[in-house]
């Protein structure tokens, strides 16, 4: 399920108990473009920039040191519902400058978008993520949560649920597909016998797909959502693998169906990194308040089909507030994030791919990453951002993958500020192949030399505050803090101020 996050200092709009934006007649007709301008400043301690002030922000926010920015904004949402205009179009372009231990330009969004019924058309690059979560205040969907920046893609898709016009509207259900370009891609040399050890990287893209359903009729309290969402960085095999003969079409199906391919020597192999979550969503409205409870399960390279990984997913339960009053809380959000068993302990069944190593990959040396930055959930450790110290094996981009979180999070005001925290409690182990156990394949075990990856704690924290003015300006401050042995002690503060336009 697609949706966006929501920024330090950005103006909340008008969302209803089951989460639709309502945009009164006049506002959508005569002020259909928006734009801002933002200023914001960061200062930390020890170069290092808190996990919660920049993880899930679609990779703008500098990993180290103080920093100013500059965020500029211009947009054109739908003007309508597609039930009472058959075709419309959107667009919207967003750009940061950030200066400080470095210089960054960053295109953070660039798309165009038309709308013919219930169908859209995309192309370029947005903030998305993807799978059954709380939008604001999660720690963030395995596959795809706003931690990096957008890939570019084309995307045809049915963005919001659709009411099937039987059985008074009991089952409805939404779905994209996405052809995307990674880029360039560093490739691993980890099989000899079946790479071309002279080829370093390739260019690489991005397919991904989803369909989720609804039951529950317009007036139920009580809606069931239940779907899939599929990834898969892929492409240019040829280059890398030898006597590889598929063209780029076939190449393409075995992607997107996940086919394996057979090679010289009985190699096989499923083409490219895939990976995606089975979710599962309950949602129920009382008088005064909007209930979701969600589960993501993760898959990888093949455990869940044996129920091998059955105890790995994201759990969470969002409660949001109907009721408006002066001051008070809008939303709770409480979700357990459990990666540590991957089919990979001794006592797991055995399955002939091994222990799951969620994100990290044999063929692609960065695994699950774009420009550097995790895709999928951010508590997933790639190698920079932790302790130097850390122990790890050469081959895996991200040191630590087996991880336990309980995390919490609220929204509220008090009288005209707006307050956002989030507190987030870690336990770390990892991977297997830094593990004493090692890593698996099949029902062999590989083992590196001591030292090993000893379990470490982690805590962070966040607190945002935030107020309206008058003439559209925004003023927020959000300090952070990291204490633990997995990422560096830390201490942040943002300041932001912004102004919003409308014509």
């Amino acid at each position: 399920m697609a949706v966006t996050t929501r920024q330090l200092g950005e103006i909340k709009t008008d969302v209803d108990a089951r989460g639709n934006t309502n945009i009164s007649a006049e506002d959508s007709l005569s002020r259909q473009f928006k734009a801002s301008l933002e200023a914001q400043g960061i200062v930390t301690s020890d170069n290092h920039v808190p996990f919660w002030m920049r993880a899930n922000q679609f990779g703008s926010v500098p990993l180290d040191g103080p920093s100013t920015a500059w965020i500029g904004r211009i947009s054109r949402d739908y003007t309508s519902n597609p039930e009472k205009k058959f075709f419309d179009w959107g667009t919207a372009v967003e750009g940061r400058f950030n200066l400080g231990n470095r210089t960054d330009l960053l295109l953070i969004e660039a798309y165009a978008k038309a709308r013919l019924g219930i169908f859209e058309l995309r192309a370029g690059r947005s903030k998305d993520m993807m799978g059954l979560a709380d939008s604001t205040l999660s720690t963030g969907a395995f596959a795809v949560s706003g931690n990096a920046l957008g890939i570019p893609k084309l995307q045809i898709a049915i963005p919001e649920f659709y009411r099937i016009p039987i059985w008074e509207g009991l089952l409805a259900f939404k779905g994209n597909f996405v052809y995307g370009w990674f880029g360039t891609t560093p490739i691993n040399h980890s099989d000899p016998f079946n790479y071309i050890e002279s080829v370093k990287e390739v260019k690489s893209y991005f397919h991904q797909k989803s369909l989720y359903g609804r039951l529950g009729k317009p007036e139920w309290r009580l809606n069931v959502i239940a779907g899939f969402n599929h990834q898969v960085m892929y492409g240019n095999e040829r280059k890398f693998l030898r006597d590889f003969n598929l063209d780029k079409f076939e190449s393409f199906y075995h992607a997107v169906t996940g086919k394996t391919w057979v090679g010289s020597q009985n190699f096989k192999t499923k083409l490219g990194n895939q990976l995606g979550s089975i979710d599962l969503g309950i949602t129920y409205d009382w008088n005064n308040a909007h209930l979701f409870v969600y589960r993501q399960q993760f898959y990888d390279v093949g455990a869940l089909a044996r129920l091998a990984n059955v105890r790995d997913g994201l759990t969470g339960i969002s409660l949001k507030n109907k009721i408006a009053s002066r001051s008070g809380w809008e939303k709770i959000v409480l979700e357990l994030f459990y990666s540590k068993n991957q089919a990979g302990e001794l006592w797991s069944p055995v399955t002939k791919s091994g222990d799951e190593q969620y994100y990290n990959n044999f063929m692609y040396a960065s695994g699950w990453s774009y420009k550097g930055v995790g895709i999928g959930n951010p508590f997933v450790t790639p190698r920079h951002e932790g302790r130097s110290n850390l122990r790890y094996r050469q081959d895996e981009y991200f040191v630590n993958n087996r991880v336990i979180a309980f995390h919490g999070g609220m929204e509220g005001h008090i009288n005209k500020y707006n307050i956002k925290t989030k507190l987030s409690y870690s336990m770390n182990y990892g991977t297997y192949g830094s593990s004493p156990i090692g890593t698996s394949l099949g029902k062999d075990r590989f083992v590196i030399d001591p030292p090993y990856f000893e379990k470490v704690n982690q805590f962070s924290g966040y607190l945002e505050v935030s107020r309206s003015f008058a003439k559209d300006w925004q003023c927020g401050i959000a300090g952070a803090f990291d204490s633990g042995q997995l990422l560096y002690n830390s201490f942040g503060l943002l300041i932001n101020v912004k102004k919003s336009l409308r014509f």
